[in-house]
Formats: structure tokens, C-alpha cells, sequence
């Protein structure tokens, strides 16, 4: 049945025509049979014929926008489509496969990622999209599963948890479903994209044990010893003595008021032990400052 669709005019007739084959003027190409014709006695209908175009799989899209993708990146490789059946595999086959995969990886990966992209375009599930150069992929996960049991081992035997590299969301879940059965670990992601890497945690995990401040070689055969926060007397405790580290604290003198008949000063009053109470001249009287006052001893000497 061929689809040919009239109206009054042109407009009308695709128009009619796409309301029918319920799609975009894009999708289909419009042959015009007939532009018809107005008159006042007698008027002619236009006419057109719609045919769809061969619509492109996701994966077919994918292929012709890393075919325009690659050159602009400098990089020349032959695009084929592997399968789009449970995910959607692009082969790339180039002579030089390490430009296009780039280190570790990451040319390769976001070629990946825009490809992802346009395949999954209009779609309302995520369709998983490969992009594979020269068996890359393969051989990155065997050596991640390597790596992940190796670190496993160490982490085991140290009691310690070990952390990987940053990894994309690919190679993360390869390290987890390396490590899923293993009865000795856990694993677990941690970060934020695109530095979210993975932790490998022993079930024999060593409780931390935090050493006091001045615990550094008091307690383990050192000579330095350990704060005593208990004593009221300060210092440390362990290599040196109680007295502290400047020896035996003297008392301060004791402070007291002026002897009764001490001429008046500015200055302040000490008595020691053994210092008489009062002012003699001649003698040191027990204060500081400027003498304010008159002896009238002193003037009888005159």
C-alpha cells in the first residue's frame, strides 16, 4: 500500500500524511505528485507520497558518529559493529592502537562514554555501549582481576585496608566481582567521580591503636618519658627526675606590709627572714623605691 495522502495544499497533505504514519517530517522523504489547483467553479486536491527512511539501530548511530569522531581527533581506525544484542560492541581496528587508547586507557574510555551517548539517544532504557580497540579491554581485565587478588593477599596479611587507584565505573565493578566470593575481604567504593576508587577491606582489619602525644619512647625502651597529666607537681615522668626540668622551684619572698616607723616610700615593702622590723640608717631596711621622707636623726648628725 502506497502512502499517498491529499489535502488543499502541499503543507496539508504531508502534514495529513504524518499525522497517519505517526513520525517526523525528518524521517520520511516527500515526493509531490500533484500541487493541485484552486478555481471557482472547480478545485484540485494536492497530492503527495511519503516514504520512510531506513532508520539507523542505536549501534549503526553510534558507528557513524565515531566515524566523524576519530578523525577529528587525529586518530584513524576502521569502526565496526560487533553486536547490539545484550550491549551494544564497536571494534576499532587502527595500525596505531595507543593513540587511540591513550593512557591507561582514557582516550579509549571517553570515546566510550560519547558513544554511550548517542546510541542511547531517545531511548527509555540505558542500553550498555563497548567500545573495544585491539583487545584492549579484554586484556585490562584480566589484569585488573590480578591485581585484585594480589592486593587482596596483601591486605590480609598486613591487616590493613588498601586502597586502588581511581578507576571509571566499568573497572570498578570488575574489582568487586573479582573479590565477591573471596572469603577473606570486602570491597567497597569510596570518593567522588571521577577520583571514586576502590577499597579492599580484610576481615582480620587491626583496631587502631593511637599512641599518646608523649608517649613516643617512654613506655617502648626509650629514654624519653610520658607527660604524668596526674602530677600536681608538672615536669615528666620516666627519663628525668620530679623536680622538673629547671631543678627545685624557690619560694618567692613573702610580701608584707611596712614595719610601723618606716619612713613612707613609693616603692614596695619586702622582709626577708632574719631582717630586723624598722629602718636603721645605714642598713638595708627591707624596701625598694624612693626614699619620700626626713629622718630627724639625720639632721641632728649635721
Amino acid at each position: 500500500m502506497e502512502n499517498i495522502f491529499t489535502g488543499k495544499t502541499v503543507e496539508e497533505a504531508v502534514g495529513a500524511g504524518l499525522e497517519a504514519l505517526a513520525c517526523r517530517k525528518e524521517d520520511v522523504e516527500v515526493e509531490v505528485l500533484d500541487e493541485g489547483k484552486k478555481g471557482l467553479l472547480r478545485s484540485k486536491p494536492a497530492q503527495v507520497r511519503l516514504t520512510l527512511k531506513e532508520k539507523n539501530s542505536d549501534g549503526e548511530r553510534a558507528v557513524v558518529f565515531l566515524e566523524g569522531l576519530l578523525p577529528l581527533l587525529g586518530a584513524e581506525a576502521a569502526v565496526q559493529l560487533k553486536s547490539e544484542d545484550e550491549k551494544i560492541v564497536i571494534e576499532l581496528s587502527s595500525p596505531s592502537a595507543r593513540s587511540i587508547i591513550g593512557r591507561r586507557g582514557e582516550l579509549i574510555d571517553a570515546v566510550q562514554t560519547l558513544a554511550g551517548a548517542v546510541a542511547n539517544t531517545g531511548r527509555k532504557e540505558y542500553k550498555r555501549v563497548v567500545v573495544d580497540c585491539e583487545n584492549y579491554r579484554e586484556d585490562r581485565e584480566e589484569t585488573l582481576k590480578r591485581v585484585a587478588h594480589k592486593l587482596a593477599a596483601k591486605a590480609v596479611r598486613l591487616g590493613k585496608r588498601v586502597r586502588l587507584e581511581p578507576m571509571n565505573p566499568y573497572e570498578r565493578r570488575i574489582i568487586h566481582s573479582a573479590l565477591v566470593d573471596d572469603p577473606e575481604v570486602t570491597t567497597k567504593s569510596e570518593g567522588k567521580e571521577p577520583q571514586r576508587f576502590v577499597v579492599i577491606v580484610p576481615n582480620n582489619l587491626k583496631p587502631y591503636e593511637k599512641r599518646g602525644r608523649f608517649d613516643n619512647r617512654g613506655e617502648h625502651g626509650g629514654s624519653r618519658g610520658r607527660f604524668n597529666r596526674d602530677s600536681r607537681e608538672g615536669g615528666f615522668r620516666g627519663g628525668r627526675n620530679d623536680r622538673g626540668r629547671f631543678g627545685d622551684r624557690k619560694p618567692y619572698p613573702k610580701r608584707e606590709l611596712p614595719a610601723e616607723g618606716t619612713p613612707e616610700s613609693s616603692g614596695t615593702s619586702f622582709q626577708r627572714g632574719g631582717a630586723a622590723p624598722g629602718y636603721k640608717k645605714g642598713s638595708f631596711s627591707g624596701f625598694f623605691g624612693t626614699y619620700l621622707g626626713k629622718d630627724e636623726d639625720e639632721n641632728k648628725d649635721e
